[in-house]
């Protein structure tokens, strides 16, 4: 096989049907289950961050517009959007995919990999969706939401969701075994985690770190929560926009073609 013809195969159309949903109702059943042992930490953990850095941290910062707690809210949200679907699409798709033997279960049905991959993608989707809706619910306990525009946030989490989806995705078609996650856990989600605007402005960083934290998926996903949580709306939001969409395409069909490769022998 040619490079021409490999290239054309992991970037192949998949051929999707409703059965993808069936996917994805699994494994929301599954998550119902254990809704409260989900629940509890994605309260927790924004109100500890807002106690820890904003009002104790954020004494000390006082040249942020509207106050540093502000500031990191919208970063939260952003990174519970990173979090629940990046992981989800990892730790635990491999954890279904290899230990469990869901994927092979399911795929003995009428419902393709392609089908179940998919499935696993609008899952982790659906997964950020709820985690930044609950951190969403705890920034406003706070009072830290100054636009209507807020009620935007969860079609952004989904949309970014199901970009770190994708690319997490992407990473369980490669891993050899569970540990192999931790490259991308501290290489990638790691440095997005603190580099994109999430705990200080970009504007502080060198200018060639500038250009390249424009480069990270999370940049622009912490730069339209921020502005849908404080009402402003800037051209600059379109290039984000439209990077997210972009990835969304490229990744989702890369993912869902490599986890083909790896799956059918």
């Amino acid at each position: 096989m040619t490079k021409a013809n490999i290239f054309s195969s992991r970037l192949e159309l998949p051929k999707l049907s409703a059965r993808v949903w069936k996917v994805w109702r699994r494994n929301f059943d599954v998550f119902m289950k254990t809704v409260h042992v989900n629940f509890l930490p994605s309260v927790i953990e924004p109100i500890l961050y807002l106690v820890a850095f904003g009002f104790g941290l954020g004494t000390f910062v006082t040249n942020i517009p509207g106050g540093y707690i502000r500031f990191i809210a919208s970063g939260l949200i952003a990174i519970s959007i990173m979090q629940g679907s990046f992981f989800e699409c990892t730790y635990s798709s491999f954890v279904r995919m290899y230990y469990q033997k869901t994927f092979d279960a399911i795929i003995a049905t009428p419902i393709s990999v392609e089908e179940v991959i998919a499935g696993e993608l609008l899952w982790g989707a659906t997964h950020a969706a709820i985690n930044s809706t609950i951190v969403l619910a705890v920034v406003a306990a706070f009072g830290l939401i100054s636009s209507p525009l807020f009620f935007i946030v969860p079609l952004l989490a989904f949309m970014g969701g199901l970009m770190f989806a994708a690319i997490g995705m992407c990473f369980t078609a490669l891993a050899p075994n569970i540990d192999f996650f931790n490259y991308p856990s501290f290489l990638l989600i790691t440095p997005m985690f603190l580099l994109s605007g999430t705990f200080f402005p970009l504007s502080l960083l060198p200018s060639q770190l500038q250009v390249a934290a424009l480069a990270l998926p999370l940049t622009h996903v912490v730069n339209i929560t921020r502005a849908l949580i404080s009402g402003s709306t800037e051209n600059f939001l379109l290039l984000g926009i439209g990077w997210i969409v972009i990835a969304i395409i490229v990744f989702f069909v890369l993912s869902i073609n490599l986890m083909k490769r790896r799956l059918i022998r």
